[in-house]
């Protein structure tokens, strides 16, 4: 079998606007194709687009479906500065929720995440692990160098 995966995220009428500030804000990042609604040419009706390799379709549905963070975009960062400046570039019109997830202005929901909490959490350090799970439960962004002195069993200061 030959198949083609991606996820298709429905939007009321921003699927366009959405998927080129996310292609602009994610290194290797494109728009693939823009099919034009026929009823108002001025509004894609479907986009095509890959954002970091992983190919997606945003669907301008209108009002009758609604994004939910039951459904959410992760994105592993290597640096505390790459989470910095992708949440500062997603969260403005949205809102911050807890654990590193925000909602955006378009309303789709992003975990963004440092990968040093993927390698925490992967410790066979059970104590370890309750530090950095402690200390992430009480951040809203997360913060790879506290989440780093919490496995260290220190305070951040």
């Amino acid at each position: 079998m030959t198949a083609t995966l991606q996820t298709c995220l429905w939007f009321d009428h921003s699927a366009e606007e959405a998927a080129r500030a996310y292609a602009a804000l994610i290194p290797g990042s494109q728009i693939l194709q823009v099919f034009p609604n026929r009823a108002d040419p001025a509004q894609a009706f479907l986009v095509h687009l890959s954002l970091a390799g992983q190919r997606y379709a945003f669907l301008n549905g209108g009002p009758h479906c609604r994004l939910t963070p039951a459904a959410s975009i992760e994105v592993h960062l290597d640096s505390q500065a790459e989470v910095n400046r992708l949440w500062e570039a997603l969260v403005p019109g949205g809102t911050a929720l807890r654990c590193g997830w925000l909602t955006d202005r378009f309303g789709v929901t992003w975990q963004v995440i440092p990968r040093v909490l993927i390698q925490l959490m992967q410790s066979r350090d059970a104590a370890m692990v309750a530090r950095v799970t402690q200390a992430m439960m009480g951040m809203v962004k997360l913060d790879g160098p506290a989440l780093e002195a919490a496995a260290r069993g220190q305070t951040p200061s």
